[in-house]
């Protein structure tokens, strides 16, 4: 008789004891909104008031702290709460957290419900125009930041309503040089189970409208999500822009130098002898990322064909290009130069050159600082007593400030199942095979850092460029010959150059036919190098445009065939 009084004594003893400690209760009034969401609540906590906690949770040394919970079918006056069992970072919960005085604002990144054409339903955060950013996005709810009292140890609950929408945001402007398209991919549409879009913005060459029978090469500058074309300035510089600093370039009044270059631009642009040729800057977000990384992928869709054989074909017929692959050319850096050199490489007839800058992993033994064929983990070497953490961001002096666990943990404190949002995720998003449940397979476990080798070999096979460029090499090599370009510092900040090295033992040896391009590298330079030797990057970076049209224009003049067009856009 005593033992069974006893038992629920212990178990309501324990669920009390269990329930203690601080939380956070978030919601939403029906003021705010009278509808269900599917989404993520984040918990952002900042110790300064430099700006809103959603403006200051980043992967470096600067970050505040951020938790991040799952919610489906959130109503209105339903309470979210936010326990020391809610992963966060950079620490892993809120008892964790410091006793004193913290600013504090929650918000809700709203999910949609997509029906794919391959049978699965999946939970995603739409882009909504503002290039895939919890903390920018449209419609999404957050709450005015409050100076709370925190003490991890209280059984207090800190309640927070979500009080605020992020507004939309205005339409693309356009000028008399740019221009803004915006067409639904059939490819697209059918595989999301939705209507969806892909745009680009246009920049019209000098006398475009004076000279109605030219006939212009295209040129793509690939890279993140562009609201116009970069690093163009058609006013001069703002006289009263107040300076800022640049962290990245320990350089003040950078942004000033931003519009001086961009102004720069606008005048070679229109100046005579400047090539002719019409450039554009794709938009192409998704769920997953800011970008698709421009080739067809199990999780993202047919990007690549939609690009390719959609987008480009509008844009060549709306404005007047060539329109044949001769005439068509990539550029980017970073996201941008992988995009470009696997654009290259899946439709080697469409382009006929590419300049990849600083290009995002090109060798999976090398993706970044992992070799995701032989290691087993991720996060630390292979030791049997050591625990040796690999880094994830240096300087050029090798200073670390964040490691692979890190930005890992960080990206799922944002969102599960490759949602945040953020690089790791997408590069499995992209690379990865469809998962039983829909969302992309992990290529490791996004919290101890285990390697799927199976997962491994799937990206081999079909996004490892070196190896595809080996494997294929007889097939491709002719159709590519002259074709590659390839820059990155040797002291890149993701390390980045590690695969270029090992793409370069490959291109370097290639027969039948030698590759014939270029394979270069910026002593001591940071990400992201793009091939010039005599300015520094915070200048480089600011002029791919200048840099790389006149080698467009040389590849042209060496490989355009013999009826081709070489004179109405040459005026």
């Amino acid at each position: 008789m005593k033992s069974k009084i006893l038992l629920p004594l212990i178990l309501i003893f324990s669920l009390q004891f269990y329930a203690q400690g601080l939380k956070f209760s978030v919601s939403y009034s029906d003021k705010l909104s009278k509808e269900s969401f599917d989404g993520r609540i984040l918990l952002l906590i900042s110790n300064n008031d430099k700006s809103e906690p959603r403006f200051q949770i980043s992967e470096g040394p600067s970050t505040q702290l951020v938790f991040g919970i799952d919610v489906d079918r959130l109503k209105p006056g339903e309470e979210v709460v936010i326990d020391e069992s809610v992963f966060g970072f950079p620490l892993k919960g809120i008892s964790e957290i410091p006793q004193g005085e913290y600013y504090v604002q929650a918000l809700l990144h709203k999910y949609e419900t997509f029906h794919l054409a391959n049978g699965h339903t999946v939970k995603l955060p739409m882009d909504r125009g503002e290039g895939q950013h919890w903390n920018l996005a449209p419609g999404n709810f957050y709450s005015t930041p409050q100076k709370i009292s925190i003490d991890a140890k209280s059984n207090k609950t800190i309640k927070i309503e979500l009080d605020k929408i992020i507004p939309l945001l205005p339409e693309p402007k356009e000028t008399k040089y740019i221009k803004y398209v915006k067409i639904q991919s059939k490819l697209l549409s059918e595989f999301w189970g939705r209507p969806m879009y892909i745009g680009a913005f246009v920049l019209l060459p000098s006398g475009f409208d004076e000279h109605p029978e030219a006939r212009y090469p295209l040129v793509i500058n690939h890279g993140h999500f562009p609201n116009t074309v970069s690093g163009f300035r058609e006013e001069p510089p703002d006289t009263n822009l107040e300076p800022d600093y640049s962290e990245r370039f320990h350089w003040e009044g950078y942004n000033k130098i931003i519009q001086e270059y961009s102004y720069k631009l606008f005048k070679e642009w229109t100046s005579p002898n400047f090539p002719r040729m019409v450039l554009i800057e794709i938009q192409h977000p998704n769920p997953y990322y800011d970008d698709s990384y421009a080739v067809n992928s199990a999780n993202l869709g047919p990007y690549g064909d939609a690009i390719t054989y959609e987008l480009i074909p509008y844009i060549e017929n709306k404005f007047r290009c060539i329109g044949k692959g001769w005439s068509r050319f990539l550029f980017g850096g970073s996201t941008g130069g992988w995009e470009s050199l696997a654009a290259q490489i899946f439709y080697p007839d469409e382009y006929n050159g590419c300049w990849a800058a600083c290009p995002d992993p090109i060798d999976f033994r090398a993706y970044t600082i992992v070799d995701i064929y032989k290691h087993n983990n991720a996060y630390y070497l292979d030791d049997t007593w050591k625990k040796t953490t690999r880094p994830g961001t240096r300087n050029y002096l090798g200073e670390i400030s964040s490691t692979l666990e890190e930005v890992n943990h960080y990206e799922l404190a944002l969102g599960t199942s490759s949602r945040s949002g953020e690089q790791w995720d997408v590069w499995q998003a992209v690379f990865s095979p469809l998962g039983d449940d829909g969302y992309p397979k992990p290529i490791w476990n996004k919290l101890t850092g285990e390697i799927d080798h199976s997962v491994a070999e799937y990206w081999k096979e079909n996004y490892d460029l070196r190896y595809i460029l080996e494997r294929d090499w007889n097939k491709l090599g002719t159709k590519l010959k002259g074709k590659i370009h390839i820059y990155v510092g040797e002291a890149d900040n993701y390390y980045l150059n590690n695969a270029v090295y090992l793409m370069e033992d490959f291109l370097r040896n290639t027969k039948n036919p030698y590759y014939d391009g270029e394979v270069d590298y910026g002593a001591r330079a940071e990400h992201c190098w793009n091939g010039d030797h005599d300015l520094p990057n915070a200048i480089s970076r600011l002029r791919y445009v200048q840099m790389y049209f006149p080698e467009i224009v040389e590849r042209i003049e060496k490989s355009a065939p013999h009826d081709a067009d070489l004179k109405s856009w040459r005026y």
